[in-house]
């Protein structure tokens, strides 16, 4: 399989959320099953099908972790040396060439990418349009609305 980029944050981020599951929740879906098979007949029980269909989406979701992580390859922005060139983990300012208005966004992987948070993917249309390109040069991003242009003001690896 292809490696998946994955900064040191979102990395923590899963490995947290794979513990929180591993410890917290699956213990109590396990107690809920058990509480839901004492009383009695499975076959008409709707709590103890519930808690085996919470059991299901759980063990899910810690496989999906487990496989996300084994397969990421965890890159520290802090310790990039692109010369200033807009790459994964890279900070990047830009200023919106027909409006003005300028935004921050961190190029991340698929799994952290949170717009109200300044983070977007590596994938999206805008952050395709960035990788490569340098403080002071124009990036054509074409979006659903039509073609954007954005001046990259600044990069930063932080």
């Amino acid at each position: 399989m292809n490696k998946t980029p994955l900064t040191v944050n979102g990395a923590e981020a899963l490995k947290a959320e794979l513990h929180r599951l591993k410890t917290v929740e699956r213990p109590n879906v396990i107690a809920a099953i058990a509480e839901a098979r004492s009383h009695g007949d499975l076959s008409e029980n709707a709590e103890y099908d519930a808690a085996k269909e919470r059991q299901g989406f759980l063990e899910g979701r810690i496989k999906e972790l487990e496989a996300k992580l084994s397969n990421a390859q965890i890159i520290d922005p802090k310790l990039l040396d692109a010369d200033g060139r807009c790459v994964f983990g890279a900070t990047v300012e830009l200023e919106d060439l027909e409006s003005g208005d300028t935004v921050t966004y961190q190029i991340v992987g698929d799994d952290e990418a949170d717009v109200k948070a300044g983070k977007i993917s590596v994938s999206s249309p805008i952050a395709r349009a960035l990788i490569g390109k340098y403080s002071g040069d124009i990036a054509e991003v074409r979006a659903p609305g039509g073609v954007r242009e954005y001046e990259i003001i600044d990069v930063r690896y932080v």
